[in-house]
């Protein structure tokens, strides 16, 4: 395994963590608030998308290992991903198990730490309405969290629409990816921005074709999601423009990736865990 450069990040109280998702990709990200949590290593504000907001609970609850379970031991045992459960239930990822098993039975999230937690956090949504992203800080009401995180986690095309106080919302990916523009609009004057993707790495840069019959109620949705690819790729290149200057640093795979989004091999899972790991104590913090 090739070994990641060696960083240093000035943390201060203005500092920001920002989460990429990306499905199972985000068991990197699961490695990478690990080893913050080994280390005591707190930020002032978190934002989360999608897989990113699902390990940001755990990470701003204090539950070191309990993204990685939910990730690859809860895969591995019950295989909560799969085209059955989008046939049984309408979505390709068992969300009954994910959302409610899960935070309720099986390691049950820790809602009194997260009001505790004097840090911020913000989960991503996109508004099926107008298209646009939505930030929801939700600390003391556990179902308005678990909506808001399934919301934030919730797929197009594969996984049903969500509704977050009334409104209906999709992933929050769709509409802002990378969060790190409105993490400095909340103040962050350096974040580290967590990514899922190899150095270099860029969408097909073209629109992507709606089908006619998937969320015709909704025209912003659509054209959100087909424009989806331009706006991933203008936030990489602001991302990597803000780390020349030194404004964010970058924790992201060195190895060429070979998990998918609906990843089920718990062995790449595992190994891409350690290598997030690894880049995360590569960092060193002043």
């Amino acid at each position: 395994m090739k070994s990641a450069n060696k960083q240093i990040f000035n943390l201060t109280p203005q500092s920001g963590l920002v989460l990429e998702g990306g499905g199972m990709r985000g068991v990197f990200t699961c490695g990478v608030l690990d080893n913050l949590m080994d280390r005591g290593i707190r930020f002032g504000y978190v934002v989360g998308v999608s897989a990113g907001a699902c390990n940001g609970l755990s990470y701003m609850s204090g539950q070191r290992g309990r993204a990685k379970f939910s990730n690859i031991d809860l895969l591995e045992r019950y295989h909560y991903i799969g085209f059955r459960h989008l046939l049984r239930k309408g979505n390709i990822m068992d969300f009954d198990l994910l959302f409610h098993e899960f935070p309720e039975r099986i390691i049950p999230y820790d809602y009194e730490a997260l009001a505790a937690n004097a840090s911020h956090f913000e989960m991503v949504t996109t508004d099926c309405r107008t298209g646009e992203a939505c930030y929801f800080e939700e600390r003391y009401d556990p179902q308005r969290v678990i909506n808001i995180v399934k919301a934030s986690s919730s797929l197009p095309y594969v996984s049903p629409i969500c509704n977050v106080d009334g409104v209906p919302m999709l992933d929050g990916g769709i509409a802002d990816s990378i969060p790190v523009a409105h993490a400095m609009e909340r103040g962050c004057d350096n974040c580290l921005v967590v990514l899922t993707r190899n150095e270099g790495y860029r969408k097909p840069a073209k629109r992507s074709f709606v089908p006619p019959f998937f969320y015709s109620r909704y025209g912003a949705l659509r054209e959100a999601i087909s424009s989806r690819n331009l706006r991933y790729n203008s936030q990489m290149e602001l991302v990597e423009r803000l780390e020349a200057e030194g404004r964010v640093t970058i924790v992201r795979p060195v190895e060429p990736l070979c998990v998918g989004r609906m990843e089920r091999d718990t062995q790449r899972l595992k190994k891409l865990y350690d290598e997030g790991y690894s880049c995360a104590a590569a960092i060193e913090f002043r």
